[in-house]
């Protein structure tokens, strides 16, 4: 039996505890090496980053499932995106014409229902009913800044239990608020008025409480409707094919890491087909051989990013780099990011964008660990485009700094701020847990007055932090924090909460301190061109 293109079976591979496992795979690419064949197979329900060549001899040929052919849709005269008439579709045509009703489907045309085009690295797309709670402070805007998909979105501040909610679509998911029951109303609260906070209370789970629901966001969800007109990174995924859904890059050489890419990179053909592509560490340039990496470094003055370096403390520093100024350096900069983020697209047209490279410093100069990118213009208060620390530094503490360092800036410009969405899987977890913690710390550090328990707005939070009041929101939301008793709303700070919270800052050693921070933003939409 021949395997082909689209074939789906089971494929050995080993798991987290190095235990033999069999998931279902996707063959994507076949290719003849010496002596055997090689198939290019996407585990199903599995992150991209995990694709892989693989053996004959790992594949379960009996379970071999072959790719379905699409039925053609027969065509009326002939003509393409027509079909012909049935006798239920011309009864359903006349009474559409005679009755308007609102709710006939498509006026008596059927047309088929696209579906929509997902990737299988979803976690989990299903979401739970919610149940009816009363509303919680919000915005307007609260749909677009949603992290959470899968917690119930708070509602706007102006809306009515007794009014019929529209339903909210976020990542893709369309779901349908229901309003509160009645007899149960209660008076809505603006992101104005005050939250008291109780601290060491045991009981989380009080009816006024939100569950916090599965994440059905990863790298492949929340795929938007339609590229922005500015200078986003967001991919569309209208342009996925075979070849980018596959990685071509074997191996990255840079510094003392060898780097093994997640994803696709679009570096130039003929590179791709080397065992190792060596970068300089550097300036980032991309060289076939390691001769060719050492004459370049013989002539590469540069020993730190280009810019302007606008914090340093210890061996961490940040190094801000204009788009424009130094359009080479970002381009390679891009390149070296796309092979670990799959949910963003490549602009080589990198004018629209700041880039704050953090390196760390030893005697042969400054070091890449990780950076971020933000637009100089964001008409939606984003800090953030792109984020990534690279594979050797990371679960080592720097995301989080990274993300700190985002918001520092958002304070010197008076602004708050957030990611550009989707978040990745990874992205969506440190921002997670750098909003609690953030969060977590303000409340903690509340003093009562006159005896009373102590009491702050989310506008306030807000501003003390930089985070968006929607992000706010929504962890609060996740941390099961917020419940509604006696009229008003109230955080509810557990002693696993405390405790847990404790832990975590026990172990966050590097901080950003504003004090080594040398930044003055500049107001973009007075300079003609940037």
């Amino acid at each position: 039996v021949e395997i082909v293109e689209g074939c789906r079976l089971p494929v050995l591979r080993k798991n987290q505890e190095n235990e033999d496992e069999w998931p279902l795979a996707e063959i994507l690419s076949v290719k003849d090496a010496p002596g055997k064949k090689l198939y290019y197979v996407h585990y199903i329900d599995f992150n991209k980053r995990l694709d892989e060549w693989v053996t004959p001899d790992r594949l379960d040929m009996k379970k071999l499932q072959f790719p379905k052919k699409e039925a053609k849709t027969p065509t009326k005269n002939g003509l393409p995106e027509s079909r012909p008439s049935s006798p239920e579709r011309e009864v359903r045509k006349s009474l559409d014409l005679t009755v308007q009703s609102a709710s006939a489907p498509s006026r008596g045309k059927t047309l088929p229902t696209p579906k929509r085009k997902t990737e299988s690295v979803s976690l989990a797309s299903q979401v739970a009913p919610v149940k009816s709670v009363p509303s919680l402070p919000s915005s307007a805007e609260a749909t677009q800044a949603a992290v959470y998909p899968a917690v119930r979105e708070p509602f706007p501040a102006k809306a009515r239990e007794d009014e019929p909610l529209t339903s909210i679509t976020t990542n893709g998911t369309t779901r349908r608020i229901l309003p509160s029951q009645p007899g149960r109303k209660r008076k809505n609260c603006g992101t104005d008025e005050m939250i008291k906070v109780f601290q060491f209370n045991s009981p989380r789970n009080a009816s006024g409480c939100l569950p916090p629901g599965e994440d059905s966001q990863d790298s492949s969800d929340g795929i938007p409707l339609a590229p922005r007109m500015t200078g986003s990174l967001v991919s569309d995924r209208s342009h996925d094919d075979i070849v980018t859904r596959m990685k071509n890059i074997e191996c990255i050489e840079l510094g003392r890491h060898r780097l093994k890419p997640w994803y696709f990179s679009p570096y130039p053909q003929e590179l791709t087909s080397l065992p190792i592509l060596y970068l300089c560490e550097f300036c980032l340039k991309y060289l076939k051989s390691l001769k060719c990496l050492q004459r370049h470094l013989t002539k590469c003055n540069l020993r730190h990013p280009p810019g302007n370096e606008i914090y340093r403390k210890g061996t961490i520093s940040f190094f801000e780099i204009d788009g424009r100024k130094n359009k080479t350096y970002s381009q390679n900069l891009c390149l070296l990011a796309k092979c670990f983020l799959d949910h963003k697209t490549l602009y080589y047209d990198t004018d629209p964008f700041l880039f704050y490279v953090m390196t760390e410093y030893d005697s042969k100069g400054f070091h890449i660990v990780g950076y971020f990118s933000k637009e100089k213009e964001s008409t939606e208060d984003y800090n953030v485009a792109c984020i990534l620390t690279l594979p050797p530094y990371q679960r080592r503490g720097y995301g989080k700094l990274l993300i700190e360092f985002s918001y520092e800036l958002s304070k010197v410009e008076g602004k708050t701020g957030t990611p550009e969405k989707p978040l990745s899987d990874l992205g969506l977890l440190s921002y997670r847990s750098y909003w609690s913690q953030t969060i977590l710390e303000i409340l903690m550090d509340l003093k009562s007055d006159n005896g009373e328990r102590p009491q702050i707005t989310i506008n306030e939070i807000s501003e003390i932090t930089s985070v968006k009041k929607e992000d706010v929101i929504s962890t609060l939301q996740y941390l099961n924090l917020i419940n509604y008793y006696k009229g008003q709303y109230i955080l509810t700070l557990s002693e696993d909460i405390v405790e847990g919270h404790e832990r975590a800052m026990q172990k966050r050693h590097l901080r950003i301190d504003p004090k080594c921070l040398h930044f003055t933003p500049k107001d973009w939409s007075k300079r003609g061109k940037w």
